[in-house]
């Protein structure tokens, strides 16, 4: 459901993110099919072959390969995967915890966009993408600012904006994580550009 509901909003409906206490923000997907200040900054660091994760609408996917770098976008949403293709980057259809291809020879992994929060667990999630890079190959992620504690909240999306209307998603968990150290991971640089901060892990 959780994903069905992402791909209305990537459809441009109407999608709002409620958490546990009841607050409701609006899903803003339109956000991900343009470049965002940062942007530059993050990819000037890719080398290739460089793979993004949780790469949605596949805008950085797709200025990767306008750049001559080889890039695969990986989502587990269909339209996300259509919209990266059609936008001429090349997307699959997986988990990040799938048999993925080119495993233990990706230079470059991205963990833009909160996707260091995929699955709830930055740790586990970290040690997976370890697993996928070759030697010397290195995380970018998009983090909070240091000094942020992690945190784990439990949240589900809605279809429609007002009371009654649209259907919830089932709960799901996202995590927030500070630029620091994990193991297996030696972080190498930390930069903000444009309010946002990232972090380099090799």
């Amino acid at each position: 459901m959780i994903g069905e509901i992402y791909a209305d909003a990537l459809a441009g409906e109407s999608v709002e993110i409620e958490y546990v206490d009841g607050t409701r923000v609006p899903l803003e997907a339109a956000r991900w099919f343009e470049p965002i200040d940062g942007d530059e900054e993050f990819l000037s660091r890719c080398a290739s072959p460089t793979l993004d994760i949780g790469s949605g609408p596949g805008r950085l996917t797709v200025a990767l390969t306008r750049r001559g770098l080889r890039s695969l976008g990986i989502d587990i949403t269909p339209r996300a995967v259509a919209l990266t293709r059609r936008a001429g980057g090349f997307a699959l259809l997986r988990d990040v915890f799938e048999d993925l291809p080119h495993s233990g020879r990706w230079a470059t992994a991205l963990l833009a966009d909160g996707n260091i929060g995929i699955g709830g667990n930055p740790a586990a999630l970290l040690h997976r993408v370890r697993q996928l890079l070759r030697p010397g190959g290195a995380v970018l992620a998009e983090v909070a600012p240091p000094g942020t504690r992690s945190r784990v909240d439990r949240l589900r999306l809605r279809r429609g904006r007002w009371p009654g209307r649209g259907s919830a998603g089932r709960p799901s968990r996202r995590t927030t994580s500070g630029a620091s150290r994990w193991p297996g991971f030696a972080a190498a640089g930390c930069w903000t550009a444009h309010d946002r901060w990232f972090a380099r892990l090799s």
